[in-house]
């Protein structure tokens, strides 16, 4: 009998053809088999690090079309599902051959499992969605048709989590504890806050193992992406930020800490089974006894990068000189039918430096527009900030970006207060990476839909895209924008996607002022303050369509052949999901 037991998981993360992958920790050093009852199987030794054991393993053989249950094994003997488990079975769904359509649920800001919190909340949604999804599985019903009007569920294809999955600097009651057990903790470290990789490590445990999203995660496709709390408020808000940041005596292991676990739960399960050889870190990961300093130098190297290339770039440097060679990426892109995912990384690779200010650094820029050229149906791209935000608020972080970069230090440094303060951080703060991507989309969109246009990249011309989407967080507060490009000839409906939180809650003096953004009257006021400071005027219009609503969400993304439509769903005082929007996006 093996003396692993499971820790966390079995998470089902990519599903490609006939294969996927499956993720777990384990308490111990384990050989981890996967097998279904259709004969696929895969296995995977477990590797090591800091004392945690984790395996990712490769499933091969699926049959297409088929939704099979799993079962998993340490060193032979079974211990998933568990013998008195009281959910349906985990099934991995595989994907009809030539089947073009698409169905993603997305959402972020999860703050720890409704049984830990010390917070009253409204109920978690993506608990609520778990429930629901099991009730069609012990109907007979997985993967029917119905939706959110009549209680049935389209099975989704993938789970967009997007940024906030765990809480480094807002711990809950249990974690605090176990803090002010340690005694070897780094001097000086926050007495609330996590700091190394073994207390992250507890965050996930604390998350992930409640019953309904163990659940959810053992049987929907996930991928996701880090926001700020992964790490710590306002990450990489601002150059003055990170050097003060750098200045704190536990911040090193912090960041290292904080980015070697992301890679660890959260970024690895993101890479196709095709991928997951050629990481770098994958390949000395698996290949060490203990891995511990191999994560803990990529964790840190990888801030060094970012802070490295600022740097190269204030001394004069070129963004072509100042580029270290073999940076990693944390955006990735995948298909889903005919529909195009493109996830960017919005916080760790920011470009700080005043005369280069970006969100993405320029090689990782360009493989962005290399990505979303091709032909597909749908073009999804998941950004854990909104590209469209109230317009108000869009307007003062453009001014507050501007005046920040004052040469006068009074005006500069109160500039950076209100920053932080307001979190005012999004694309609207970041204007060159802002107008960038509305010219992205313009050029995507132009032309006769259907018919070759004006949509050329890395190869040649391709018909526009039926819709694009931008699916974003982060603001606590759910909404559905429609952008429009004054004289453009974008023809394709471009649409900004906000569903947040799905387990939190925004204050309730900011509820108002988010609202006044919407507004004609304060936007304008405030984008004449954005004018005073020399800003120009934004390439795109938009306004609200659904919204804002501030409830606990999780939405869907439906695809059928060329149509495209969103559902917003709430949860109720009960526990259940409620439908607070639905918009056809092709319409």
């Amino acid at each position: 009998m093996s003396s692993a037991r499971l820790l966390i998981g079995p998470v089902l993360r990519r599903v490609v053809g006939s294969r996927a992958t499956v993720w777990v920790e384990t308490s111990g050093p384990a050989l981890v088999r996967v097998t279904t009852e259709d004969g696929a199987a895969g296995e995977a030794a477990t590797f090591s690090a800091f004392d945690h054991h984790y395996a990712l393993v490769v499933v091969a053989g699926l049959e297409p079309g088929r939704i099979t249950p799993y079962q998993v094994f340490l060193d032979g003997d079974q211990v998933w599902p568990e013998p008195d488990g009281k959910f349906p079975p985990s099934m991995i769904r595989t994907r009809p051959a030539g089947d073009s359509d698409a169905r993603l649920i997305f959402g972020s800001c999860r703050e720890t499992t409704q049984h830990a919190t010390a917070r009253k909340l409204p109920p978690d949604a993506l608990d609520a969605y778990s429930r629901r999804l099991m009730a069609a599985v012990r109907a007979g019903r997985p993967g029917e048709g119905g939706g959110a009007a009549d209680g049935g569920d389209d099975w989704p294809d993938l789970m967009v989590l997007l940024g906030d999955q765990v809480y480094a600097d807002q711990t809950s009651p249990t974690v605090r504890k176990l803090l002010r057990r340690r005694r070897n903790r780094t001097p000086d470290a926050p007495a609330d806050q996590v700091v190394s990789f073994d207390e992250y490590t507890k965050l996930y445990l604390e998350s992930w193992r409640d019953p309904e999203i163990r659940w959810l995660l053992s049987c929907v496709p996930s991928v996701m992406i880090f926001d700020d709390h992964e790490i710590i408020d306002d990450w990489n808000t601002s150059a003055p930020w990170r050097t003060e940041s750098h200045q704190e005596s536990w911040w090193s292991e912090r960041i290292a800490s904080g980015l070697a676990s992301y890679w660890v739960y959260q970024h690895l399960g993101n890479l196709e089974p095709d991928e997951i050889a050629a990481d770098p870190v994958y390949a000395k990961v698996v290949a060490a006894e203990d891995a511990s300093s191999v994560l803990r130098e990529f964790g840190a190297r990888v801030d060094a990068e970012a802070s490295g290339y600022d740097a190269a770039l204030g001394e004069g440097k070129s963004p072509a000189e100042a580029s270290p060679p073999g940076r990693y990426q944390w955006s990735y892109s995948l298909d889903v039918g005919r529909t195009r995912v493109v996830v960017l990384d919005n916080r760790c690779s920011r470009v700080l430096d005043r005369r280069h200010r970006a969100m993405l650094p320029p090689t990782e820029w360009s493989w962005f527009t290399d990505q979303v050229h091709g032909e597909y149906d749908h073009l999804v791209v998941g950004s854990s900030l909104p590209w469209l935000l109230p317009p108000g608020i869009h307007h003062l972080e453009s001014w507050n970006e501007r005046v920040a970069d004052s040469d006068r230090p009074l005006l500069a440094g109160f500039a950076e207060r209100l920053r932080r303060a307001l979190d005012l951080e999004h694309w609207a703060a970041f204007r060159r990476s802002f107008d960038a991507l509305a010219q992205v989309f313009v050029r995507l969109g132009s032309g006769p839909a259907g018919q070759p246009g004006d949509r050329v990249g890395a190869g040649p011309a391709y018909p526009p895209p039926a819709s694009i989407s931008v699916l974003s967080g982060d603001v606590h507060h759910s909404y559905v924008a429609r952008a429009r490009f004054p004289g453009g000839p974008a023809t394709t409906p471009v649409h900004q996607l906000t569903c947040s939180p799905i387990h939190n809650q925004i204050p309730g003096p900011m509820r108002p002022l988010l609202r006044l953004g919407w507004w004609h009257g304060p936007s304008v006021a405030a984008r004449l303050l954005a004018r005073s400071a020399g800003v120009h005027h934004p390439p795109v219009r938009w306004r609200k369509l659904d919204g804002p609503y501030f409830g606990n969400a999780i939405s869907t993304l439906r695809h059928a052949g060329r149509a495209a439509e969103v559902t917003i769903e709430g949860t109720a005082p009960n526990g259940s999901l409620r439908t607070v929007a639905r918009r056809s996006l092709t319409g």
